[in-house]
């Protein structure tokens, strides 16, 4: 094929793939150059997971009349002039590359009105030709409607994800720019719905509090400081608030939304000893550098910058958080310098519920004033089970292990108990599984409802096919205590749910309900308690004080089948004195 100068068509499309990746980049263009124009109050409105329909309305200074066309022209810009200015940008947008890469592969129409004019225009442009133009009455502000985003480059259609997922990018992208301008009101409306909301007050708290909710909120730590002209200002969460992704964890250089590894990575380093691997804190920070110190020509999409010292914004940055944790009174646990990190996780979860770790049983056995394990361990009345009260005393459940005396937790997976004559090592998810199932069933064989908690957090999106197969199901997990209400299309929320999964959010326990729901034939209120309890019940991994492992085993005693938990799981191993005996050939 001999060589060819290619169509300026053809070249503006290539060149809108380094930019327009899907609706979301769309929209945060439009939304740069919205702030970019001064604008206080940006409405974001999408269609169709942003294909069929995108507009961004601002109330900035608008484009003159004039100048309407000529900012459709590819490498036009009014941001700087030389290369030179490149080096001291204050602005989101430079290259002038962003509505003609929108315009190249979409259907666009931009009204706008500058505010020194009296009237503005409408400019119509179908693949970067222009199709209509004419004057018309306008607010001062720019409104650049996107339709039928990839009309004429089919193939890119087929790399766009489902709705949901669209949607869902252009969601974070409004929250990422409300929060790095809480001076500005943002709204987002998704399929005429509106979704988000925020103030405009100059209060990052306020826009925190709209994006991820007041319960995350009360658990983020305040940071405002100065290092080298460095400044870094947002909110970290408290070691306990951890998630086991890093999707919350949001950076922003001077106003810029980015991904940049280094940052991320100063921050999970500032939470070294209080974190146990792969969990990460939720953190958003507004780290300001002077602008002679970053690139920010360095990634098509400007998703990326590089530092001119990168080690003093890590150190910056990575400093402050640390400094915010400290001022709340953590040190790292004597078990986490041990190389055992302790499990800010179940803390939190803990923290947000006034319900102990495991619930006590609805109808407790009278105490039994001879067998105490704990206090006496060489008693041999410890473990004698003729000490369990018969006839009137008798309780409600009665035992199905001996007394065990718990000894302690192994690799923070397994509990080590001892018995009359035998070792048991107790799988402390499956035990869990166990108690938790067996004390909800009893409180729904009496005709009750579980004891019920409304600390759960967010909302859970499922595709249609899903949606479909868990509406029949919802006034039977209602019977079980947790109720699971619509808050929009294919979107649910928690609004109570049995109080030992408190602290989990939305996702978490509507996905479990999932997993139920698809791998099990003949679903029952059984195998749903069954899957609700897996979902709360501790975890390997998780710490457990002494007296939660005590609790915990002294319920066991008394299950219905301390053998499994209701998933099939065996709850223990049982090593009798002969066999410990024989393995160490002293018999």
């Amino acid at each position: 094929m001999p060589i060819q100068q290619l169509p300026d068509h053809v070249v503006a499309q290539i060149a809108a793939g380094e930019v327009v990746e899907r609706p979301a980049s769309v929209i945060k263009e439009l939304v740069e150059n919205a702030l970019d124009a001064g604008a206080t109050t940006i409405q974001v409105t999408s269609n169709g997971g942003g294909q069929k329909l995108l507009r961004v309305s601002d109330d900035g200074s608008g484009i003159r009349n004039a100048e309407v066309e000529l900012a459709f022209a590819r490498h036009a810009t009014s941001k700087l002039r030389t290369a030179d200015d490149l080096l001291s940008l204050q602005t989101l947008g430079f290259r002038g590359e962003a509505l003609c890469s929108i315009a190249a592969v979409a259907q666009v129409t931009c009204v706008t009105r500058h505010r020194d004019e009296q009237t503005g225009l409408s400019l119509r442009l179908e693949g970067s030709q222009v199709v209509a133009r004419r004057a018309v009455g306008a607010p001062a502000g720019t409104v650049i409607t996107v339709e039928n985003l990839f009309y004429n480059v089919p193939v890119r259609l087929k790399f766009l994800k489902k709705d949901t997922t669209e949607k869902r990018q252009i969601g974070q992208i409004v929250t990422l720019y409300a929060i790095a301008y809480p001076h500005v009101r943002f709204v987002l409306v998704q399929d005429d719905r509106e979704v988000f909301r925020s103030s405009g007050s100059g209060r990052l708290e306020d826009v925190m509090v709209s994006a991820f909710g007041v319960e995350v909120f009360k658990q983020m730590l305040p940071i405002d400081t100065t290092t080298d002209r460095i400044r870094v200002v947002g909110h970290t969460s408290r070691p306990e608030a951890a998630r086991t992704t890093r999707e919350r964890i949001h950076a922003f250089i001077n106003g810029r939304a980015i991904q940049d590894p280094m940052l991320v990575r100063a921050i999970t380093d500032a939470y070294q000893g209080w974190l146990p691997d792969k969990h990460y804190p939720v953190s958003v920070l507004l780290v300001e550098v002077p602008a002679e110190e970053v690139d920010v020509n360095v990634h098509p999409t400007k998703a990326e910058v590089r530092f001119r010292d990168p080690g003093a914004v890590y150190t910056a940055v990575q400093r402050a958080v640390r400094e915010a944790v400290l001022g709340t009174g953590h040190t790292p646990p004597p078990n986490e310098r041990a190389g055992l990190p302790a499990d800010p996780v179940r803390a939190a979860r803990r923290a947000r519920t006034d319900a102990p770790l495991f619930e006590p049983s609805a109808t407790p056995a009278p105490p039994e004033p001879d067998a105490q394990p704990d206090d006496d361990p060489d008693d041999e009345r410890a473990f004698d089970v003729s000490h369990i009260p018969e006839g009137l005393g008798q309780p409600d459940r009665p035992r199905t292990l001996p007394v065990l005396r718990v000894i302690g937790q192994a690799g923070q997976r397994h509990i080590l108990a001892e018995g009359p004559s035998s070792l048991f090592i107790i799988d402390q998810h499956a035990a869990h599984q166990r108690v938790l199932y067996d004390s909800a069933r009893r409180a729904l064989l009496r005709g009750d409802t579980p004891p019920q908690t409304e600390d759960i957090a967010g909302t859970a999106k499922l595709p249609p096919a899903h949606s479909r197969q868990l509406e029949p199901l919802l006034p039977v997990l209602a019977r079980l205590g947790l109720v699971i209400e619509a808050f929009g299309p294919n979107l649910y929320r928690v609004a109570v749910a049995p109080r030992f999964l408190a602290g989990l959010d939305a996702e978490t326990v509507v996905q479990a309900v999932m997993r139920a729901l698809l791998t099990t034939p003949s679903l029952s209120d059984d195998s749903l308690l069954a899957a609700l309890c897996k979902v709360g019940a501790v975890s390997a991994g998780m710490g457990l004080t002494l007296p939660d492992q005590q609790t915990l085993i002294r319920e066991l005693e008394r299950a219905t089948d301390p053998l499994t938990a209701p998933d099939g799981a065996p709850v223990f191993i049982e090593f009798s004195a002969d066999q410990l005996a024989r393995e160490f050939k002293r018999r």
